[in-house]
């Protein structure tokens, strides 16, 4: 005879999970933290959550030694050009971005971020940056390399249609 279950008492799942949700479940679980930490720095500064993904990512082209154009920002964002012009806007009124003309053709516009805004997010994230580099010192070579390539996979999948 099947057991019946009383209002409010759990029913068994479809079973066990695959191996690894528990990691699967962590990481969603960093990434609503990271995702409600980016928020709340952009209620304080003034900014919609889209502007901080800009800012984020002009730095990480900066840091790749890529150029940044509107266009290339647009399509990391997947805004359209109308879009993309209303952020560049936005964020040059705030001080935390330029347009600067390319040296090499006139004609191209490149987005750099203003000291301002890195020094706004530092202010902010530089504790949490502090303490996940504290953390990552506490793990051998061979686990930061596992680490690394785990997250390196979870970025390319992500990134897939």
């Amino acid at each position: 005879m099947a057991k019946r279950y009383e209002p409010g008492e759990p029913e068994p799942g479809p079973g066990p999970e695959p191996a690894g949700m528990d990691l699967v479940h962590l990481l969603r679980e960093v990434t609503v933290r990271l995702d409600l930490a980016g928020a709340r720095f952009a209620g304080r500064n003034g900014l919609h959550p889209t502007d901080l993904r800009a800012l984020v990512s002009l730095l990480d082209a900066a840091r790749a030694g890529a150029e940044s154009t509107p266009g290339r920002l647009g399509e990391r964002l997947g805004l359209n050009s109308a879009g993309t012009t209303a952020l560049i806007d936005r964020l040059e009124r705030l001080g935390l971005i330029r347009r600067v003309r390319d040296t090499r053709d006139r004609r191209r516009v490149l987005l750099e971020v203003d000291e301002r805004a890195i020094a706004l997010g530092q202010s902010f994230f530089g504790p949490l940056i502090d303490r996940t580099i504290d953390l990552l010192a506490t793990f051998e070579s061979g686990e930061q390399a596992a680490i690394r390539r785990f997250l390196s996979g979870v970025r390319d999948a992500a990134g897939e249609e």
